[in-house]
């Protein structure tokens, strides 16, 4: 119990209290600017403060679902209305609450169409939860579909020059991954022994699945998930969204939504799929690889700021695919952990490159220079989310690196190391952007260009507190993480 209610009632609020503020926002009469940012606000805080509870109220003695919710919805197909979170979901759902507010604190002066713009903020992060927080495949399924609406037209109406382009890549990429996806969840229904889309009851059941079975149904997943996560060469959508995306819909992009694809990737291909996901695992390992090296190398010949971190977040969402294919706890619990550092360092990266534009009205890096004497502040907070993301001890990108390494080497060494080398790329372009942007000669032209203003501080040494907390102390994190990933780890003998 916690404020005087049930936890389950307090997940169930979490997740829909964003869609009543969205409902709220549409229909609140007159000019509901500052109103829209104030519902979204409240609604966003809200909903971080009742998955922080959810938090620390998570047993880490239990391997199965906590805070469970399960009501009959459609009782002659086998659908429920099930959520529940485990160590597996919960660390994605706290992220997902935290940069929805994060986000809408990004978005405070935003004026085109505010009330759209924050109800659908709103919708974003409620179909996010859902997912994160599904127990039924039907469940999941509508959830993940929901969140393709509000991101495609948070791009394609808020975004840059080239807005429409990259809206309709992004839309056109996701659906064909999500009828993929619906192939396979029929797949593993119908097969059932009893017909039931329940995600725990088909996790006990489809690792009893004959291989060729497995094996089809294997692909129609990764191919669903590859295309969220992103893996190559299912990832050229990415660099345009995210540089025709408003800075706070890039943050959403990388923070929470390519985590949809490695989490699926981990709760459906690894944890239902043993047999297959042996069988595959080596290619696996290779692509990832390709993501890591080939996603390093393009961000450092990037001439933008935003493309720069776009393809670096490639690189580092290899290294969750990585993990994930080496199988072995340490590994798998490195990629949950990739997962939720890779959010936060990524979001605090595209929030600073937000603030530069805004000030400068460029992300050419080659117009820039000598920044930091005028804006301390931003310089510092890309200072540290370089640094973190190129995995310096003492801040997250180093925690969960660390894990991928240790547990992949004794099973994919070579591709271990090959993923150790692109460490040093990635060193090598994100030094190198920090001195072009802030240091050297300052440039007249930005003479008059300011700092962060005291809300923009805040929210971006919000990221901050969370990337070196983590990276000091990840037994916060990783107690919630270990009897997620054991189930998982069941599967495969360890």
């Amino acid at each position: 119990m916690a404020l005087g209610l049930p936890m389950e009632t307090l997940l169930n609020l979490a997740i829909w209290l964003p869609l009543v503020a969205a409902a709220v926002i549409v229909l609140w009469p007159g000019d509901v600017e500052r109103t829209a940012r104030w519902i979204a606000a409240v609604s966003a805080g809200i909903v971080l403060a009742l998955a922080l509870i959810l938090a620390a109220s998570f047993d880490g003695s239990v391997a199965g679902p906590q805070f469970a919710t399960r009501i009959p919805w459609i009782a002659q197909l086998g659908v429920s209305y099930a959520v529940g979170l485990d160590g597996l979901s919960l660390p994605m759902f706290v992220l997902n609450a935290l940069l929805v507010l994060l986000a809408v604190f990004i978005s405070w002066n935003t004026k085109l169409r505010a009330r759209e713009y924050f109800a659908l903020v709103m919708v974003l992060g409620a179909a996010v939860s859902g997912v994160f927080a599904s127990l039924d495949f039907f469940l999941f399924f509508l959830f993940w579909e929901l969140e393709l609406a509000p991101m495609f037209l948070l791009i394609g109406i808020w975004g840059s020059d080239r807005r429409e382009y990259a809206a309709m890549k992004f839309i056109l990429y996701t659906v064909v991954g999500s009828a993929f996806m619906l192939v396979a969840i029929l797949v593993l229904y119908i097969a059932a022994p009893v017909r039931s889309f329940d995600m725990v009851y088909l996790a006990q059941v489809a690792p009893q699945y004959a291989a060729p079975l497995q094996a089809v149904t294997w692909l129609l997943f990764f191919i669903a998930f590859a295309v969220k996560t992103p893996i190559f060469p299912f990832h050229t959508w990415l660099p345009d969204a995210h540089t025709e995306a408003p800075t706070a819909i890039s943050v959403l992009l990388a923070g929470v939504l390519l985590k949809l694809g490695a989490y699926g990737l981990l709760r459906a291909n690894l944890g239902m799929l043993p047999d297959a996901t042996r069988q595959f695992a080596a290619a696996l390992a290779v692509l990832a690889v390709i993501n890591i090296l080939y996603g390093a190398l393009v961000a450092m010949m990037q001439t933008d700021l935003k493309r720069v971190i776009a393809n670096s977040s490639i690189s580092h969402m290899g290294y969750v695919v990585l993990g994930a294919s080496a199988l072995t706890p340490i590994a798998i619990q490195g990629a949950v952990f990739q997962m939720f550092t890779h959010g936060t360092i990524t979001a605090l990266l595209f929030m600073a490159v937000g603030l530069i534009y805004d000030r400068t009205h460029t992300r050419e890096i080659s117009a820039m220079g000598g920044l930091a004497g005028r804006m301390p502040v931003i310089a510092t907070i890309s200072v540290v989310g370089g640094l973190a993301s190129l995995g310096l001890p003492g801040l997250s990108g180093f925690v969960s690196e660390f894990l991928v390494f240790t547990g992949s080497f004794p099973v994919w060494g070579a591709a271990t190391v090959l993923g150790i080398f692109a460490i040093v790329i990635t060193a090598g372009y994100i030094l190198w952007l920090v001195e072009r942007v802030f240091f050297g000669p300052e440039r007249p032209r930005w003479i008059h260009v300011g700092d962060a203003s005291r809300l923009e501080t805040t929210t971006v040494g919000i990221l901050v507190a969370v990337i070196v907390i983590v990276g000091v102390f990840p037994s916060i994190l990783g107690d919630i993480i270990i009897p997620g990933i054991a189930p998982i780890a069941t599967r495969y003998g360890l």
